[in-house]
């Protein structure tokens, strides 16, 4: 998801330092000279071509130019989806043997009047548990009645308190994390909010009206507080490049506070209180529900259009893949996702027919984890790949690793034929060409892909603009899409192959190394291909394979 403290509260911190609101201090002075704006398809361009370091999505239909396709079934476990988004509502797939709306099983799946998926947070009176806290505050939780006051050398199970204390640093470090940077962020929304009203009110916006960087040329004003205003939202607006507009940085930083709370104040009732299921206990019983939209879904929505948004229809954006059907899996609240959600959110995907998983979430830690590896094995059995972020941490994910993975947790695997981990690239072929805030890793991150400020369609407005191994993710997934659409003979391994191959390693080029601004390494050292996917050479390659799907 966005890293939104990354690409706006640096910058803003020092500006909201200048600006007493209300007060007719001295006008900041003008932000620097905005870098060129990238096109807002820029993920699909090519870097020959268009001087952008896209997927060639161009050439590659070209290659493909009169030929029959056949439509894919892609899942997304994400955040839920706009089901009425009018670039995604032609292309969700609908379950053909269920009936809507008539309260019955029709299908004898378990999942009463599940049209275009399911809803693994939803409760009864279309309620949902959409806020969640991360898994090592609620793991403290579980477990520190039990180990607080306990030291290795009287603990009995001496495996379980390794847990525990591997549990507790994760969770302290958290919790201070949250705590500075709630201290840090919650007088910039302040300053936002505040700032955001003098504009509107100088533009003539009413209360639910917003603004874009384009409108601020349109004020021109002898009050201070009005033209500091205007300075720090050029400011922000530079920094987040794209569309933007104001209620959607608000709307972002919002989110991201709620999400720091729920650390600091966990509600550890949610769960139980609005879903009514144990997450400690795997069994069949059902639950959950059908409804996908929920206030937090502008993030699933935006990974379902970069796969397969309607292409060529003058609205919005165009996704990678032309004919595939989205099959919506909510099951990642804003917080850390549940092992047993996702696990029943795999086997839900391959059981109703999807093809492609993509899985744009992850943690620190997996009290579950066999359950989510039993279910990687299904998927893996019924011949379906799964496309997964390597996360937004900047870290070596071969040191520390993120969940879930294909190391599982019984040693019998390391690297699984049917799953791709994704890490986020961007627009220009420079030393910013790796993600600042991707993940990395040489044996455990497959590839990269465009993630930085990346445009898709959002829930409530017709673009948003966001950073992200969240929509490297999706891209990728759509590439495979494109490829199985063409060549529904492929097995997912030999998927995984041609998604690999097609991304050339990129030898000798140097680029930052994610989280610094100094430290420099070679591109190819990040990842196991050291290249970024491209759908044309994608396409290529499958075009020589000899299928192997039964």
């Amino acid at each position: 998801m966005l890293n939104f403290k990354q690409t706006i509260a640096a910058p803003l911190l020092a500006s909201a330092l200048l600006l007493t609101v209300g007060a007719h201090a001295q006008t900041p002075a003008a932000p620097a000279a905005p870098a060129a704006e990238l096109p807002k398809n820029w993920h699909l361009l090519d870097l020959k071509t268009d001087g952008y370091f896209g997927i060639s999505l161009t050439p590659a239909y070209e290659l493909i130019k009169g030929k029959k396709s056949k439509t894919v079934v892609v899942a997304t476990i994400d955040s839920g989806i706009d089901t009425a988004q009018k670039d995604l509502a032609p292309i969700l797939w609908v379950n053909p043997k269920e009936k809507a709306a008539n309260g019955k099983d029709d299908d004898k799946n378990g999942y009463v009047d599940d049209v275009h998926g399911w809803n693994f947070l939803g409760g009864p009176g279309g309620k949902a548990d959409y806020t969640e806290t991360t898994e090592e505050v609620r793991e403290y939780n579980r477990l520190k009645g039990k180990y607080a006051s306990i030291t290795a050398a009287n603990a009995t199970d001496k495996k379980e308190f390794a847990y525990w204390q591997q549990v507790k640093a994760t969770h302290d470090t958290t919790v201070a994390k949250a705590k500075t940077e709630t201290d840090q962020l919650s007088p910039v929304l302040n300053v936002l909010m505040a700032t955001s009203g003098y504009i509107k009110r100088e533009l003539k916006l009413n209360a639910e009206g917003s603004f874009k960087k384009g409108d601020l040329e349109k004020i021109t004003s002898a009050n201070d507080t009005i033209m500091q205003s205007k300075a720090i939202w050029q400011s922000i607006f530079t920094q987040q490049g794209g569309d933007d507009d104001a209620a959607g940085v608000i709307k972002e930083l919002s989110e991201y506070l709620t999400k720091l709370n729920n650390d600091l104040n966990p509600d550890l009732t949610s769960r139980q209180r609005i879903v009514g299921d144990n997450p400690d206990v795997w069994d069949t019983k059902p639950y959950g529900s059908n409804i996908l939209k929920f206030p937090d879904a502008s993030h699933g929505t935006g990974v379902a259009g970069l796969i397969g948004a309607v292409r060529n229809n003058g609205y919005g954006i165009d996704g990678v893949a032309d004919n595939v059907r989205i099959m919506g899996i909510k099951a990642v609240p804003n917080g850390d996702e549940y092992d047993k959600d996702i696990a029943k959110a795999i086997r839900y995907a391959v059981d109703n027919g999807a093809k492609i998983i993509n899985m744009s979430f992850g943690k620190k830690l997996s009290p579950h984890k066999k359950w989510v590896d039993e279910a990687f094995k299904y998927a893996a059995s019924k011949d379906v790949l799964l496309v997964q972020a390597a996360g937004n941490d900047n870290q070596d994910v071969d040191a520390k690793p993120q969940f879930p993975n294909d190391t599982f947790e019984d040693g019998s695997v390391t690297d699984m034929d049917n799953v791709i981990v994704v890490g986020a690239s961007a627009a220009k072929n420079d030393q910013e060409l790796a993600g600042s805030f991707s993940n990395y890793g040489k044996k455990n991150v497959d590839v990269f892909a465009p993630g930085v400020k990346v445009t898709s369609v959002d829930k409530d407005a017709e673009f948003n603009t966001a950073d992200g191994t969240s929509f490297a993710s999706p891209i990728t997934a759509g590439v495979a899409a494109l490829v199985l659409e063409y060549y529904p003979k492929l097995s997912a391994k030999q998927l995984k192959q041609v998604i690999l191959q097609s991304a050339t390693p990129l030898n000798g080029t140097m680029v930052l190394k994610p989280g610094s601004k100094t430290d420099k390494v070679d591109f190819t050292t990040l990842s196991k291909t050291g290249g970024i996917v491209n759908a044309q050479k994608a396409l290529e390659i499958a075009a020589t394979l000899k299928g192997e799907r039964k």
